[in-house]
């Protein structure tokens, strides 16, 4: 079965950006207020734990501002280049072609999101022809500016609009007028998702862009299958490649976003 592991869609080469400060790898791991919390009364005074809190905001702050301006530096070719290699590394993977349900995010151009279109659209295609390699894919949709965010089934491009950014999303009903599939409400668990980010480390912990609607995210699906006693689905955890059972290493390249 598809346990942890890591998913290295997220991640530009290494190569195009320059290496990292000591601190930046353990500052990449996300802060839970209830953790702060939790370890200020139990070790730390609670000023203490606001400077680390505040050192931790701007070390990010200032990763952010780095992998931005990397991310500007590379041309469009070297970018398509990039994006195709990776997407084609995950379709041709042993641990995507064994997922059954997944969730992905469409990537956004403004945003210098690594492209996720040719995966879209080779889920959906292998749907509509029916040839047995059926995948369920939920896509995000953010509900408002308190980190809320749903991952609702779609089956066609045809299922998304854009939002006030531009940005695709699918709709909460579907032509019919009917309620979409929505992942925390659905019978099964997910085996895999390719989630965005603006930096990884070497071992795969993800800096995003701030807003904390995948981190918001994550933690109610993975309560969900906790809950329901599913196996956690295949997570970007290390940036040594994917796999698909302990040990069983794939040779996807990392990259930083």
């Amino acid at each position: 079965m598809i346990k942890y592991a890591a998913s290295s869609l997220m991640v530009r080469l290494l190569l195009h950006l320059p290496r990292a400060p000591p601190t930046y790898r353990p500052l990449l791991l996300p802060l839970h207020p209830a953790r702060l919390r939790a370890a200020a009364s139990a070790s730390f005074p609670l000023a203490a734990m606001s400077t680390t809190a505040q050192a931790v905001a701007d070390e990010k702050r200032a990763v952010r501002s780095e992998v931005r301006r990397a991310l500007k530096a590379l041309s469009p070719d070297q970018r398509a280049s990039e994006d195709l290699a990776i997407q084609s590394n995950i379709l041709n993977s042993s641990w995507f072609k064994a997922s059954k349900r997944l969730c992905a995010y469409i990537s956004c151009a403004q945003l210098r999101e690594v492209d996720t279109s040719k995966i879209l659209a080779e889920v959906l295609s292998q749907n509509s022809e029916h040839d047995g390699q059926a995948k369920d894919i939920y896509v995000p949709r953010v509900e408002d500016k308190n980190r809320n965010m749903r991952m609702f089934k779609i089956t066609t491009m045809d299922d998304l609009v854009k939002n006030s950014m531009n940005i695709l999303e699918p709709s909460p009903l579907d032509a019919s007028g009917n309620a979409r599939e929505d992942v925390l409400s659905a019978s099964s668990p997910i085996d895999l998702f390719l989630l965005p980010g603006q930096a990884f480390d070497r071992t795969g912990r993800r800096l995003g862009r701030g807003g904390g609607y995948y981190d918001t995210f994550l933690m109610r699906y993975q309560e969900l299958a906790k809950e329901n006693g599913w196996s956690q689905p295949l997570l970007g955890e290390r940036g040594t490649g994917p796999r698909v059972q302990p040990g069983e290493n794939c040779n996807c390249q990392s990259r930083l976003r």
